[in-house]
């Protein structure tokens, strides 16, 4: 199995364009490789985003790890005539969100361990008790990882998905703080807390109902997820849920606001079957429906 990673994104978080510039660049004629002089030019940033980019787009299954090349998925959405190549639709962001969440590579592994294992045992925290649990964790695992390497790891998840307010953002450049590519998921919020004589700032994922997630988007993850064997093609309402990598815990949803999707989706496709047996209720799920063309209907449709 593949070790943790907690590094390789230059302490910076992804871009809201970075993910098209890689592609474009991948694509191009003018491509010699990320580690060229020639990738800063051609790419417009710094050395050290240069890698990052690199890192997020492997990150977020756009590109394959052990070659420079563009995964399918990242070619039907960011080519010219692409599904969505400036991420401009919501839905958009909920799939490279469930993508990098489910990385099966372990890039970027603390997406997965917050919403699969941190968030079970709390939804309010702060910077230190992510981080101390993420240091258990690691000891769990029998690995060693800097204690600075994921402290600064912790930073660029919190940048990923915080929208901060104009006081926060105080002398920082309004591009850098409100550029982050999933901020608009409004996934993490704050709050503050006064504790003794001092205010402590609390940051909060908590499970919603998440309105703006498509349909089709909530499909994709759950046949993606019996496509990886994550589920049989019957499962119980509690896997969905809580399961790892399951909608539920990917998506931070609550329990109602599951089956409500869970119902609008066998309404609208066939080839699912959500019933209740013996006191469990389960999605059964035909083998004829693919994620792909599930995509395909969002999009194009």
């Amino acid at each position: 199995m593949n070790q943790l990673q907690f590094s390789g994104h230059e302490s910076f978080q992804c871009r809201n364009l970075w993910l098209k510039k890689g592609y474009d660049y991948i694509t191009s004629d003018r491509f010699s490789g990320f580690n060229k002089d020639e990738a800063v030019l051609e790419l417009g940033v710094g050395k050290n985003m240069v890698a990052s980019i690199r890192f997020w787009m492997e990150a977020f299954q756009v590109k394959n790890e052990k070659e420079d090349t563009v995964s399918d998925l990242g070619e039907v959405i960011f080519q010219e005539n692409g599904y969505d190549p400036f991420l401009e639709d919501i839905g958009s962001l909920w799939l490279l969100h469930y993508l990098l969440v489910t990385n099966p590579g372990r890039r970027a592994s603390l997406y997965s361990i917050v919403f699969n294992h941190f968030r079970k045992h709390r939804i309010e925290f702060k910077k230190e008790q992510l981080l101390n649990f993420l240091n258990r964790y690691i000891q769990q695992q029998d690995e060693s990882h800097s204690e600075n390497t994921v402290e600064t790891d912790v930073g660029v998840f919190i940048k990923m998905y915080y929208q901060p307010t104009s006081k926060e953002t105080g002398r920082k450049s309004i591009e850098d703080a409100y550029s982050s590519l999933l901020m608009e998921l409004n996934i993490l919020e704050s709050i503050e807390v006064v504790e003794g004589d001092r205010p402590e700032i609390y940051y909060v994922i908590k499970n919603d109902v998440r309105d703006n997630l498509p349909d089709e988007i909530f499909l994709y993850a759950i046949l993606d997820g019996i496509e990886r064997g994550v589920f049989g093609y019957s499962i119980s309402f509690h896997q969905l849920l809580n399961g790892e990598n399951s909608p539920g815990a990917v998506f931070a949803l609550q329990a109602d606001a599951l089956v409500n999707k869970i119902e609008r989706i066998t309404n609208k496709y066939n080839g699912l079957v959500y019933k209740e047996d013996g006191g469990v209720k389960e999605l059964q799920v035909s083998r004829e429906l693919k994620k792909e063309n599930i995509l395909e209907q969002y999009y194009v449709s």
